[in-house]
């Protein structure tokens, strides 16, 4: 690999996690989270009656642990949206973790083919902020879902001075982003800096359509989207993309 370095824009620990898995290829990371996270650690969460539990961040896992310090909560089943979630679930001690496919869509569907409306209700642990309405679609199923907001996610206001160095300095090959709202953060920071332009030298590695979409107010040198919604995935778009070529 050429040494390259990407600015990895998740929250601290995913982006320590996704720095550790890019470097056993040899490419470098500056992590610069476009939010922070902040889990209510005051709340509890009432599981009687519960069937399972939906998650679909590693966040809303952290935040689960710290709503849920009693032992016989770890028994209740869990479904991950990915396979990213599903071990930080377990990581955080749930015995029954099962990982969908690495999005939503997957996740309802898995919800559909595992669990009954009779069987108790579900509860989708998340952050104040959350994109579509998953509990909405599962009661549309016949369930009993609620969404329950654990933690919040509080947007960065401007870059770090090391990133900001960085971007007007040219010494970053690409930008990592894994959520149209991060994407939509990171490319209202870059306008507000006048930074835009240094965008026409990276490139822009989106896990999705979806946030691909979220930055196209950017012009990038180019934008690869990963093959699945899945950090491995996008790992491997990085990979290559600074793949030496035939000599």
């Amino acid at each position: 690999m050429s040494g390259a370095r990407l600015l990895l824009t998740r929250p601290r620990e995913d982006s320590v996690a996704l720095a550790d898995a890019l470097a056993r290829h040899g490419v470098a990371a500056l992590i610069e989270p476009m939010m922070t996270i902040r889990i209510d650690e005051a709340a509890r969460l009432d599981l009687s009656g519960v069937q399972a539990i939906l998650l679909t961040s590693a966040n809303g896992a952290r935040a689960l642990a710290a709503a849920t310090p009693e032992s016989a909560a770890r028994r209740v089943p869990v479904l991950a949206v990915g396979c990213a979630t599903a071990r930080a679930a377990i990581d955080a001690g749930f015995d029954a973790v099962t990982a969908a496919d690495g999005d939503v869509d997957a996740l309802a569907a898995l919800a559909g083919a595992r669990l009954h409306p009779d069987a108790g209700r579900l509860v989708h642990v998340a952050g104040r902020v959350s994109t579509g309405d998953l509990a909405a679609r599962l009661r549309a199923a016949g369930f009993r879902a609620e969404r329950v907001a654990l933690y919040d996610a509080v947007a960065a206001s401007a870059f770090t001075p090391p990133a900001r160095q960085a971007l007007e300095a040219q010494t970053l090959a690409g930008v990592a982003l894994f959520s149209p709202r991060t994407a939509r953060l990171f490319a209202k920071l870059m306008h507000e800096s006048g930074l835009e332009t240094t965008a026409r030298a990276l490139t822009a590695f989106c896990l999705s359509q979806a946030v691909a979409v979220a930055v196209e107010t950017l012009s990038w040198k180019r934008v690869c989207v990963a093959a699945a919604p899945r950090q491995q995935a996008l790992v491997a778009c990085v990979v290559d993309a600074f793949a030496p070529g035939p000599e």
